[in-house]
């Protein structure tokens, strides 16, 4: 008997590998290979998810109204144009299944995100990747891949799992030589991380253009990634595209709840990027001094670069046999790196030994 087969495509997307979480033989592990915060969700946010375990029988909101009204509040933006999903994966997802498919492209950059890829392939569309300037993205080689197939850019930044900054010059630059056919994604993550004054998420450039769209996540500064919720922000006809293919119920009600009450909680997001900024500085320093080197990053990792992929291999394996989980990045065609999160005083001044007694032979 002949088997059922997927769509064209289905079968060629590589199973996307998160970071590790456990190491065998070891009962407490430093997790720093997801990118989460240290400090966890704020007080707010999780006395708001407790709260759901009275009304677990509820459907959630199906137009998550008051979320998107707190995200409007706190960011300044326009609610109507605003559109919630599980995680901004979701709405990533969405786009390529809205707006590409088969005989189209979507471009992303070499080291983008690979969910760009994944949603991509799942849609029908091809990827076209192209290659970045010393581990930034490089516009001219975005408008270069543009053809009359193009339908995405999808540009993260700062990008991960690099940690670099596209000057907003460039993004502008970027912006105003796209087709109109061609829809860029300014995928913003870690947008409530960096320090740059001239940075700009992607907001002014949704609110002046019809194909430009910005999304953002709770899985990071507001330390919800257990819960998936994210959102993206366009122009109105983007978004209503979106919502008809958006299910009901996408998001749960303790999401949202917990959503709302973090995006209300700037305090806690202050002290998160304040922590973050601080000990991303110092581990950049020590690691420098180790003669392991990293780009500026305007995010919540670093990206370490070793001489050579065995020199990364033996480095995590250091950092795995004393608990430490980094994030080996071959994947993302950097198989010299590794990308580790920023934690705590604990986690960081742990990886800045591990390593020290790694170089030196301890």
């Amino acid at each position: 008997m002949g088997r059922i087969t997927p769509q064209p495509g289905i079968e060629g997307i590589a199973l996307y590998q998160g970071g590790d979480s456990t190491l065998s033989g070891i009962n407490r592990v430093t997790k720093l290979s997801s990118n989460e915060n240290p400090y966890g969700a704020s007080p707010a946010a999780r006395a708001a998810y407790a709260a759901l375990s009275e009304t677990l029988e509820l459907y959630p909101s199906s137009d998550h109204g008051a979320l998107r009204e707190a995200i409007g509040d706190v960011h300044g933006l326009d609610p109507a144009r605003i559109i919630c999903g599980a995680g901004s994966d979701e709405i990533i997802a969405f786009l390529c299944n809205a707006f590409a498919g088969p005989g189209d492209e979507v471009i992303r950059t070499e080291h983008g995100f690979l969910m760009y890829d994944i949603s991509a392939r799942a849609a029908g569309a091809t990827p076209v990747t192209v290659p970045e300037r010393d581990r930034t993205a490089d516009v001219d080689a975005i408008l270069d891949a543009v053809t009359a197939q193009t339908r995405i850019v999808f540009l993260a930044n700062p990008n991960n799992p690099t940690g670099t900054l596209a000057q907003q010059a460039e993004i502008l630059r970027l912006a105003d030589a796209l087709p109109e056919h061609v829809l860029l994604v300014l995928d913003a993550a870690y947008a409530e991380y960096v320090l740059d004054a001239d940075y700009d998420a992607g907001a002014a450039l949704v609110d002046a253009r019809e194909n430009v769209v910005m999304t953002r996540t709770f899985s990071k500064i507001y330390g919800l990634g257990g819960l998936r919720i994210g959102y993206g922000y366009g122009p109105q006809h983007v978004v209503d595209t979106l919502n008809r293919i958006r299910g009901p119920f996408n998001v749960s009600a303790a999401a949202l709840a917990a959503g709302e009450a973090a995006v209300r909680d700037t305090e806690h997001a202050e002290t998160s990027r304040r922590r973050n900024a601080e000990w991303r500085d110092w581990l950049a320093a020590a690691l420098a001094d180790l003669g392991i080197q990293s780009d500026p990053s305007e995010g919540n990792f670093l990206l370490a670069r070793f001489a050579d992929e065995a020199e990364a291999k033996s480095a995590d394996a250091a950092l795995r046999g004393a608990g430490i989980i980094v994030r080996h990045v071959a994947s993302y065609g950097l198989p010299h790196c590794l990308r580790i999160t920023i934690g705590d005083e604990v986690g960081c001044t742990a990886v800045a030994k591990t390593l020290s007694d790694w170089r030196t032979g301890v």
